[in-house]
Formats: C-alpha cells, sequence, structure tokens
C-alpha cells in the first residue's frame, strides 16, 4: 500500500487522515488477531495453522485488487482481512525456527528470519511502484503479491516437517545466540508442564524484562508504521516545495521515491540486523546486559537522526535520503535482538504466548495508530492555514517530529530493560 499511496489516495480521493486508516485498520486486525493464533499455536500443529494463514492472506490481497472506486469501506475491511492472515505466521514462524533449530543454528535461521522482514517490505514498496508505472494501474500491485505467498506456501508444505520434534525446555529457554549451556532434561518436560492461558498471561505481566522490553518495542513498532506509510508521499511533497519535481496532476503519480525508499529499507534492514546480531554476540561476552543497551543506543540515535531528516528536508533531498538511511539503520539493529531478549527471559511453554502479546501490545499502542495519528495531525495542521503545496508539506513534517520523541522513550524502555534482564534471564532457566 505504502508504495502505492499517492495513487490509492487519488484514486478513492482520500485525506491524509482516511489514508493513514487503511494502515491502522490493517494493524488492529493483524493486533487482535495475534494472540488468537499464540494459542493455537502453543497447543497444535503449527505448520496448519502457518499454511492456513498465507493461504487466506493471498485470497483476500488478490481480491482486494477487484475494488472499485466507490467501494472505499469494502477497501478498508479487505485490508483488516489481510492483517489476521499476516497474524498467523507472523506468530507462528519464530517459534517453528526455535522447534527446529538448536543454539548454535538459531542465531543464524532467526537473523536470516529478521533480515526477510525489512527486505520484504523493501521488496513491497518497489515491486509495487514497478507494477504501477509499467502497467498504469496500481491494482496490479495487488495481484502480482499473492503469486509470493503461493510460493510460500508452496515451499512451506514441501520443506517444513508436518510433526515437528519440539526441543527440550532447556533448549527452548536458549538465546539465539546461545548464552546457556547444555541441557540435560527429558523430552517430554515441556508437555508436562502446560499452564492456562491465563495463568501464562499472569507470569508473563510479572515478567519486568519482557513487559519493558515490548514498551521499548512498541516505541520501534510507532516509528516504523508511521515511516513505512507516510516516508514517501514526505519526500514526494518535500520534492514539490524544492521544485524538483512538479505536483501529481495525472493518474499514474512519480513512483521514484517509493523505488528509493523500498531499496533504503532492503539495504538498512539487512545491514542492520547483521550488525545487531554481531554486536550482540561480541558485547555479551563482556555484558550480560549487552542486549537492551545495544536497543537503548541504537533508539537514541535512530531518533536524532530522523528528526535531523526532517528539519533538512526542505532545503537537502539528499540529505534527508542520507538520515533516513541512519535512522532506518539503527532501527532495523534492534529487531533480532528484541526477540532473543524475549527468547531466554520466557519460559519455553509460553514462548509462543509471549510473542503474541508482544505483537499485540507493541501494534495496539504503536503502529495501529501512528498512521492514522500523522495524517490526522497533518489535516489539523492544513485546516488551520491557507491551502498551499507549502503548508501540506510541513503539516507532515511537525506531524512526523511526533516520531522522534517517541524514538526516545522507546530508548528509555530499553534502559530500563537492562535493570531486569540478568534476574529473569536466571527464573526462565529454573
Amino acid at each position: 500500500v505504502a508504495g502505492i499511496l499517492l495513487d490509492i489516495q487519488k484514486y478513492f480521493g482520500l485525506s491524509d487522515g482516511k489514508t493513514g486508516l487503511l494502515q491502522t485498520v490493517f494493524t488492529l486486525c493483524y493486533m487482535l488477531a495475534a494472540p488468537i493464533f499464540g494459542y493455537l499455536g502453543d497447543r497444535y500443529n503449527r505448520k496448519l495453522i502457518l499454511a492456513a494463514g498465507i493461504f487466506f492472506w493471498s485470497g483476500v490481497t488478490l481480491g482486494s485488487s477487484f475494488i472499485t472506486q466507490s467501494h472505499y469501506r469494502i477497501f478498508v475491511l479487505s485490508r483488516g482481512l489481510v492483517g489476521i492472515g499476516s497474524a498467523s505466521y507472523s506468530t507462528i514462524a519464530p517459534t517453528i525456527i526455535a522447534d527446529l533449530f538448536e543454539e548454535g543454528k538459531r542465531t543464524t535461521v532467526l537473523s536470516i528470519f529478521y533480515i526477510f522482514i525489512p527486505v520484504g517490505s523493501g521488496c513491497g514498496y518497489m515491486l509495487a511502484a514497478g507494477m504501477a508505472k509499467s502497467t498504469g494501474d496500481w491494482h496490479w500491485a495487488f495481484r502480482v503479491t499473492p503469486c509470493m505467498g503461493g510460493l510460500a506456501l508452496l515451499l512451506l508444505i514441501l520443506l517444513v516437517p508436518h510433526k515437528i520434534q519440539r526441543k527440550t525446555a532447556a533448549h527452548r529457554a536458549l538465546s539465539i545466540s546461545g548464552m546457556i549451556g547444555g541441557a540435560d532434561e527429558k523430552p517430554d518436560v515441556y508437555r508436562a508442564t502446560r499452564t492456562s492461558w491465563c495463568q501464562d498471561v499472569g507470569s508473563l505481566v510479572k515478567n519486568c524484562s519482557f513487559v519493558c522490553s515490548s514498551l521499548g518495542l512498541t516505541a520501534m513498532a510507532f516509528v516504523t508504521g508511521a515511516l513505512g506509510m507516510w516516508m514517501p508521499l514526505f519526500l514526494y511533497r518535500a520534492q514539490v516545495v524544492q521544485g524538483l519535481v512538479p505536483p501529481c496532476l495525472q493518474d499514474s503519480c512519480n513512483s521514484s521515491n517509493s523505488l528509493i525508499f523500498g531499496g533504503i529499507t532492503i539495504g538498512t534492514g539487512i545491514l542492520g540486523i547483521i550488525a545487531g546480531a554481531e554486536a550482540a554476540r561480541r558485547l555479551r561476552k563482556i555484558n550480560n546486559k549487552a542486549d537492551p543497551l545495544i536497543c537503548a543506543t541504537s533508539m537514541f540515535i535512530s531518533a536524532l537522526c530522523l528528526y535531523i531528516a526532517l528539519m533538512v528536508a526542505q532545503t537537502n533531498i539528499l540529505s534527508t535520503f542520507i538520515f533516513i538511511a541512519f535512522g532506518e539503520l539503527f532501527l532495523s539493529v534492534n529487531w533480532a535482538v528484541v526477540t532473543d531478549i524475549l527468547l531466554y527471559v520466557v519460559a519455553p511453554r509460553r514462548q509462543s504466548t509471549a510473542i503474541a502479546l508482544q505483537i499485540l501490545v507493541s501494534h495496539l499502542l504503536g503502529d495501529a495508530g501512528s498512521p492514522y495519528l500523522i495524517g490526522a495531525i497533518s489535516n489539523a495542521i492544513q485546516a488551520r492555514n491557507v491551502p498551499s503545496l507549502q503548508w501540506s508539506f510541513r503539516s507532515m513534517q511537525y506531524s512526523f517530529v511526533t516520531c522522534a520523541f517517541v524514538g526516545v522513550f522507546g530508548g528509555g524502555f530499553f534502559l530500563l530493560t537492562s535493570f531486569y534482564v540478568e534476574e529473569d534471564r536466571k527464573e526462565a532457566q529454573r
């Protein structure tokens, strides 16, 4: 959606606020479905749940490409249904990896998994913009992506075992970088200690490391959601104000910003996740609190870079791209590290539930509302000023400043995590 946002906005005749609602509805449905899939994933066959989610996501995405101009509400509903399908594999996939791989390989596999999140996001920008440009119709972006879902479903059926032998409780408690020693527990420990969902949630709420790191992740999600939805449009408005590109009046609008931003997302995502995993691996040898401290430092630097990018956008578009790249780079450092924290501070039998709850909280308070909030603030600023290209840009610029402040709060929550992480890791081992 974000790669062709300007086309969609023109097609349905949407304000910034209504445009942001598309991502908000997607994320709300995504986060509400996540705990359900987490519950099912801890109790039933994960491969079947994952396959059903991918099939549903692909079908709804394809169907949404045929929605006509007069049915905006149905298009919004389709975004919500896509969010439900997305929740299945976002919740289940990390736990399948934890089941399939032990401590040594888990580092590499989880890092690869999280590398492909920004890669997929960036490819989405580029594919959507490329299809809109080549066909002259943005609907084709929604007709190509289900092919990727079909390929993923085929690979899942062929390569992932139907019945996965879950690792022992001690193995499942290992971090992705293998910080804890060997395990000699019996294979049936995991099944023997099953608890109710309410008991799992009650235990997680008392886990300070889990709570604080989840709030830090929420700040990351807030910033990422806003950037992903609005940044190509913000860059376009900045270029219009500078006179670098003309205002979009035709049906198919300039897609270069989506292509560039997609490339930035891919590159910084790969570099950031690799750098984060490597930094965590090295610094844990020196400091047992390295993970949350890395996350805190990255969030503070990212917030500063994003703020500078916003301030220079009106005068120097190249500097804006550079600082946006650094901001996204330091955001990406944290993705695998945050999941690593969860895997070693939460007991194995609660990990699917913990991931689902973390998804729920991070999206509920993060990117569920940030795209709509940015759009609503932009609308409010524009309403108080004379309509112009200048204020169209400035309204988005001022609303984006919110992301920088939220990033600082996120860094603070990761700092709090560092005070509890050692104690909670020992408790998870027990």
